[in-house]
């Protein structure tokens, strides 16, 4: 009975850990939902942000979903509000009621994803990466603008490309 007991135990804490195994394969990555930074009157202020791999991007965004510009600015024509770094920046603009409407960022140096360094390895195998600019522009929560430009070398030859984040090689 002792035996049973402890068999019945040892299965009871082991099956459960089985349950745990991760499917082997690319993990499914989510579009991220558009966020409302605020509501102005019956307009709402809409900032989309990136699934950039960057955390420097990523503290940047943040950093401007949590900003309130305050109802004293209201009023005025044009408010522009910067947030930069040492190689990063994001403007956004508002109008006179507070409502967002375009906001730019621009980043160098960034992580990038694997499908932009995929693409440009599998299109320009014996070439090397020598630097990466991100880019980033929104008017009114429609993204209008989102492409990596990257420098990539081989010897003493240099290129310049423009990728889009799914990988798609635009130049």
């Amino acid at each position: 009975m002792k035996t049973f007991t402890t068999i019945l135990l040892f299965l009871g804490l082991m099956l459960p850990c089985f349950s745990q195994e991760k499917e082997e394969g690319a993990i499914d990555i989510k579009e991220l939902p558009s966020v409302v930074i605020k509501r102005v009157g019956a307009d709402f202020s809409i900032y989309i942000p990136d699934k950039n791999p960057d955390m420097n991007v990523r503290k940047l965004q943040d950093a401007f979903i949590a900003y309130d510009i305050g109802k004293n600015t209201q009023g005025d024509e044009i408010y522009l509000v910067v947030f930069s770094t040492e190689n990063n920046s994001l403007a956004a603009t508002y109008n006179e009621k507070g409502k967002l409407m375009r906001v730019v960022e621009n980043y160098t140096n960034v992580k990038l994803p694997r499908a932009v360094i995929y693409s440009i390895y599998k299109t320009y195998p014996d070439w090397s990466l020598v630097n990466d600019k991100f880019l980033y522009t929104q008017r009114e929560g429609d993204v209008i603008k989102n492409q990596y430009n990257v420098k990539i070398q081989k010897g003493k030859k240099t290129m310049k490309l423009k990728v889009h984040p799914n990988g798609e090689i635009i130049k």
